[in-house]
C-alpha cells in the first residue's frame, strides 16, 4: 500500500520497505516505468540490511503532476524534499536510465543528501555520440511519430524495442507484470516532459568533477553500444567512480536478473557505509 505526501506543490506516492534500522537506499525509477523498483524490493539481500524508499515521480502513476517546466532539477528537488519529510538526511541513491540525471542532479544540488550513487546505464550524460544520434534516428523519432499520431502503445513498444532489444516483452512481462500498460498510461509524461527535460539537461565534465561521492557505473553487456559509451564517460569524469559489468544483461538489468543487481548494490554499499550520526 503506497503512502502519499505533498512536496513542492504536488503529491508523491511512496513506500518504505526493508529494515528501518538499516542504511537508507532511495530507488528513483526510470521515465518509462513507475513499477521499476519492484524486482529489487523483493530481494532479501537488500531488504534484510537496508531501508528502501521507492516513490513515483511527479507525473507518473498516481503521483500528482509536475508543476512548472519539466526539468531534472525539479525531480531532484522532489526527491530531496521527500527524503527530508521522511527524516532521511543521507542515503545511497540509485538511478537507472533517465533517472540517472535525477540522481546526478541531486548530488549537485544537495550533496549532503547523497552518500553514494548507483548509476545504471545512464541516459544522456553528455553531448550525444554517434551511437546516440543513431538511436535518436532509429528509435526516438519513430516513437515520437507514433505518439503524435495517437498510438501510445505503439510508441512505447517502439522505444522499448530500441532500448531493451526486439525480444524484450517476455522478460518485461515476467519481471515487471503490468509495466507495459503502466508505461502506456504514463506516455504523455514520458514523451512531453521526460524527453524534453533530458534534452535540455545541462550536464558537463565540469559538473561531474564536482561530484565526489562514491559512484557505481553499472552496465549490462548485452545493451546497445551507447550505454557502454556513457559508462566509460562517467568513469572518466566522476572522481570516485567504479564499474560493474553484468554479463548477458540488457537495459532491463534488474528486471532480468534482480539477484545479480542486488548483489552488486549490496557489495557497493558495504564498501561505502554511511557513518553513524554523532
Amino acid at each position: 500500500m503506497l503512502n502519499r505526501i505533498s512536496v513542492s506543490g504536488t503529491t508523491l506516492e511512496y513506500e518504505l520497505r526493508g529494515t528501518g534500522a538499516g542504511e537508507p537506499v532511495v530507488l528513483i525509477h526510470w521515465g518509462v516505468g513507475a513499477k521499476w523498483a519492484e524486482p529489487l524490493l523483493e530481494q532479501q539481500a537488500l531488504t534484510s540490511r537496508y531501508q528502501l524508499l521507492h516513490y513515483h515521480r511527479a507525473g507518473f502513476a498516481g503521483s500528482g503532476p509536475l508543476e512548472g517546466p519539466p526539468t531534472m532539477a525539479a525531480h531532484a528537488t522532489h526527491c530531496h524534499q521527500l527524503m527530508r519529510e521522511l527524516g532521511i538526511t543521507s542515503a545511497h541513491i540509485v538511478g537507472h536510465s533517465s533517472s540517472v540525471p535525477v540522481a546526478l542532479q541531486l548530488a549537485l544540488d544537495a550533496p549532503q543528501a547523497v552518500h553514494s550513487l548507483t548509476l545504471m546505464e545512464a541516459a544522456r550524460p553528455a553531448t550525444p555520440t554517434d551511437a546516440e544520434k543513431q538511436f535518436g534516428t532509429d528509435v526516438i523519432m519513430p516513437a515520437l511519430q507514433r505518439y503524435r499520431a495517437g498510438d501510445k502503445a505503439g510508441a512505447v513498444d517502439t522505444f522499448f524495442r530500441g532500448a531493451f532489444g526486439p525480444r524484450y516483452r517476455p522478460a518485461l512481462d515476467h519481471g515487471l507484470p503490468g509495466a507495459f500498460d503502466q508505461a502506456v498510461a504514463d506516455a504523455d509524461t514520458f514523451f512531453t516532459q521526460e524527453m524534453p527535460a533530458l534534452q535540455q539537461w545541462p550536464f558537463t565534465e565540469d559538473h561531474a568533477r564536482r561530484i565526489h561521492q562514491p559512484a557505481l557505473a553499472v552496465l549490462g553487456t548485452a545493451s546497445p553500444p551507447m550505454f557502454a559509451e556513457r559508462q566509460k564517460l562517467l568513469l572518466q569524469w566522476l572522481p570516485n567512480a567504479e564499474p560493474l559489468d553484468l554479463p548477458g544483461l540488457t537495459h532491463l538489468l534488474h528486471v532480468q536478473n534482480p539477484a545479480a543487481v542486488a548483489d552488486g548494490l549490496t557489495g557497493f554499499f558495504a564498501r561505502h557505509p554511511i557513518p553513524e550520526p554523532p
